[in-house]
């Protein structure tokens, strides 16, 4: 979906297929028919943005066969898809029965990191629609906290440099410029934008490598929008790509209901770390379980929780729950709702439909479809009421 924002800019909105979980390129094809199309259609658009999930095999695929690669592209033009940003967090294996520290592997200490994120570079640059020039990438932020010992550090940063190079070079080559977007999360090296801003600028070419901000990391981490936003604006740290996600929050965690309703959250797949603020403190636990222990009190009981599991934008949970779409709204409102926007790609990223709890997942399809495309249209209601016009 295309905006145009007042300042004459196009603001191009997707949602992430790294939901529909696929390793194969036939997987992928496959995902376009019965998924993304679907979304498309109920959407009522001839033409609809995805933020395309390829996992290191689809991907290796792709780059070694050109017909392939021409041949996705075509498939993206038949069914009404277009792709202008691509998620390069996961690498591998984001579908499995167990998820949790596995997708922080591997990490941009390792060479194999370095050459996927390439590799997705310049896929994107054949697949990007005909009259656009830019494409972004986001990728997870460094490493897990425990992964980067002072020797891998360094390897990272060597590597980040590397990339940014690469990319200088794809554009001089192809003349299509691929931005790629460090993702803060909780647990991780880079836990927040303040987190981002040493290692962005300690790259030669920060307008290649800037930040992937996603609203679920930021509010899980209580950081707030504005004062995110002029911190990474005064490092002159770029906004390449922003994730419209909701995080679970739970504001009297210390109540026995409220403990029960979470509880039904904490599901064996992904990793929900948990955080609490209390007196300028953020306390942490990697995820809900452990904060939801009976035999201690990882977290203080007396204060608000949020848990990094991306519920669905239109439809927060049931009573003593909510979700922290205040945050991604605000945070909207200053990428957006300015002069010129922050950044011109946006990505609807909920990931977890199937990990909610059962009563909440979609049955079948056609639901997972009708909750997508419900998603897409809150955010395109968020995008006009900031003064942008939806455009064909």
């Amino acid at each position: 979906m295309r905006f145009r924002h007042p300042d004459g800019s196009t603001v191009h909105l997707a949602y992430c297929t790294n939901v529909h979980p696929a390793e194969t390129l036939d997987g992928v094809i496959a995902q376009l028919r019965d998924h993304c199309e679907p979304v498309r259609r109920r959407l009522g658009r001839d033409r609809l943005g995805i933020g395309l999930w390829l996992a290191k095999d689809a991907a290796r695929a792709l780059v070694a066969d050109p017909a392939a690669l021409r041949g996705l592209r075509t498939e993206l033009d038949r069914r009404g898809l277009e792709v202008v940003t691509l998620n390069g967090f996961p690498y591998e294996g984001f579908g499995a029965a167990e998820v949790k520290y596995r997708v922080y592997k591997p990490d941009w200490a390792d060479e194999e990191r370095l050459t996927h994120t390439v590799d997705l570079a310049r896929l994107l640059g054949a697949l990007l629609p005909a009259d656009a020039t830019e494409g972004t990438v986001s990728t997870l932020p460094l490493a897990w906290r425990t992964a980067q010992q002072p020797d891998r550090a360094e390897r990272a940063r060597r590597h980040l440099r590397t990339l940014a190079e690469r990319l200088d070079t794809l554009e001089t080559v192809t003349g299509r410029s691929i931005r790629v977007g460090l993702e803060p999360e909780p647990g991780c090296v880079v836990e927040t934008t303040g987190d981002a801003v040493g290692p962005l600028t300690d790259i030669a070419r920060t307008d290649r490598v800037g930040l992937c901000l996603d609203t679920c990391h930021l509010a899980t981490s209580f950081e707030q929008p504005d004062a995110a936003l002029d911190a990474l604006a005064a490092a002159d740290v770029p906004v390449v790509k922003a994730q419209l996600s909701a995080a679970l929050h739970a504001e009297h965690p210390g109540l026995p209901e409220v403990r029960a309703a979470l509880g039904a959250f904490d599901e064996p797949r992904f990793l929900h770390q948990t955080r609490a603020r209390a007196d300028g403190t953020l306390h942490a636990v990697d995820d809900l379980g452990a904060a939801l222990a009976a035999d201690g009190h990882a977290l203080p009981r007396d204060v608000p929780w949020r848990a990094h599991f991306h519920v669905p934008l239109h439809a927060a949970p049931a009573a003593p729950l909510t979700s922290t779409l205040d945050v991604l709204k605000d945070t909207l409102t200053r990428l957006v709702g300015g002069a010129c926007p922050l950044t011109r790609h946006l990505e609807v990223e909920t990931y977890t439909w199937q990990a909610l709890p059962p009563e909440l997942r979609p049955r079948g399809s056609r639901q997972l479809a009708e909750g997508i495309a419900a998603e897409l249209a809150l955010a395109r209601d968020l995008l006009t009421d900031l003064g942008l016009k939806e455009l064909p």
